[in-house]
């Protein structure tokens, strides 16, 4: 089996997913890459919880230091872009306006529960993604298929702390795209190189089969 997607792949993936006029938090990890994607033809107003909108790709040249993303990466403002207080950016979230947020995982329970805060032992990483999974319209989780010792993170039941029960939508992950359709999680696409059968001993979580054909990630 191929090593599936790279980080800069899976942006790809999940830009190609985003749909025109949306307004699009990106939370700390990988989905931080989002804004360095080109959407032709669509406008995508990204949102990051500590008080920016309309976030565009890194500098090419010298970077503003007081212009940075959630995860203080250097970043450029987009023509319209806004900015302010911490209080108004969840009051964005929390007030529905955001019309999906994506956001990394530790764990996605085979439910929609969500786990992204903390592994037990560890230092609590809360920040706003709880008031981000139940405020946005869409929540979208993307990560690794695997944790860092080989472990699924697709699992039955959410073993760390939840974030939000129920809260995911999809999952896009370096090996595949899944989707929960009437409650259900369902394979929607593989990545290059993967098939059912791989996913079948990296995935706890039970799943049904509806793949869609689409393009191969550039």
């Amino acid at each position: 089996m191929t090593a599936g997607l790279s980080r800069a792949q899976l942006a790809r993936r999940v830009a190609d997913d985003l749909e025109d006029g949306w307004c699009v938090n990106v939370g700390i990890g990988a989905p931080l890459l989002l804004p360095e994607q080109h959407t032709p033809g669509k406008e995508i107003l990204y949102h990051c919880e500590h008080g920016l909108l309309g976030v565009g790709p890194a500098p090419a040249g010298e970077p503003d230091p007081d212009v940075t993303d959630a995860g203080k990466n250097p970043v450029t403002l987009l023509d319209g872009a806004a900015s302010f207080d911490s209080s108004l950016s969840f009051a964005i979230a929390r007030g529905g306006r955001l019309d999906l947020c994506v956001l990394g995982a530790l764990q996605v329970g085979e439910n929609g529960d969500l786990a992204n805060w903390l592994v037990p032992g560890g230092n609590p990483g809360v920040g706003g993604a709880m008031d981000l999974a139940v405020g946005a319209r869409r929540v979208w989780v993307m990560m690794t298929h695997l944790d860092k010792r080989g472990n699924p993170k697709l699992r039955k039941r959410c073993t760390f702390p939840l974030t939000g029960r129920g809260v995911v939508d999809r999952v896009y992950t370096d090996l595949a795209v899944f989707e929960f359709v009437d409650g259900v999680l369902t394979l929607r696409e593989c990545a290059p190189g993967v098939t059912p059968e791989d996913l079948v001993p990296l995935t706890e979580a039970t799943y049904r089969i509806d793949l869609q054909t689409r393009g191969v990630p550039a």
